[in-house]
């Protein structure tokens, strides 16, 4: 399994996003987060500013829905150059409708739990979906401490993928830095949303080849990727 490292630019200059995007060189994926002071208590952007940035980089941009009503919404944010929506299952009223909706306009279709959400209920949902996110921090804000209380979900969420053969990918958000980034990779995390930890440094190119590096030794070792 391919380790992704997706930089959020929720920790970047906002004033800056072009050149922003630029300086975290050798990502995979741009993380995006969109929050509409609703289902989240923070406010960031839309869908202009998404599709300005569509075409101010070629890095595919990894979008994250904090928002109500996803299933009005995601659709056109795909139409905005989104290359992989992740809407929120506790926000959507027919998740595997809208999953199949973005899949069909040409994007990747994933989604998000909360730390409190189980992932037991939605097992059947998964081969609908192209990635599942896990949170590891309550939702809304940039920079929180990370959940170690989410492992055992991730394991759980890991060995569900596994039993059902599916090609899922599994990433984390929320508090992955240097210090956490190989504990979510031994527990079946293979994308990691790093906000702080890739935009705080001094070289952000760095970060990310750090990040990747950590990553990739702790999978090699999980008892997970045996056979994978």
């Amino acid at each position: 399994m391919a380790v992704q490292i997706s930089p959020s630019i929720l920790s970047a200059d906002f004033s800056r996003l072009a050149e922003e995007a630029s300086a975290a060189a050798g990502s995979d994926w741009l993380h995006v987060d969109v929050m509409d002071n609703h289902f989240v208590p923070n406010l960031t952007l839309g869908v202009p500013v998404v599709e300005s940035l569509a075409k101010a980089t070629e890095t595919p941009l990894d979008l994250h829905l904090m928002i109500e009503d996803p299933d009005r919404w995601a659709p056109r944010y795909v139409e905005a150059g989104a290359d992989s929506v992740t809407f929120h299952v506790e926000a959507a009223a027919a998740p595997v409708r809208l999953a199949r909706e973005i899949r069909a306009k040409g994007a990747r279709a994933s989604m998000a739990l909360k730390p409190a959400t189980p992932i037991e209920p939605y097992e059947d949902l998964l081969p609908e979906l192209d990635m599942l996110l896990i949170m590891t921090v309550e939702p809304g804000f940039g920079g929180q401490a990370f959940l170690d209380i989410m492992l055992p979900k991730i394991r759980r969420t890991r060995e569900m993928i596994n039993k059902h053969g599916l090609q899922l990918w599994l990433q984390v958000d929320g508090g992955v830095s240097e210090s956490t980034i190989e504990r979510c990779a031994e527990a079946g995390a293979d994308v990691f949303v790093a906000g702080s930890a890739v935009y705080g440094a001094d070289d952000p190119a760095e970060a990310v080849r750090s990040l990747r590096a950590r990553a990739e030794r702790a999978t090699e070792a999980a008892s997970w990727a045996c056979g994978h």
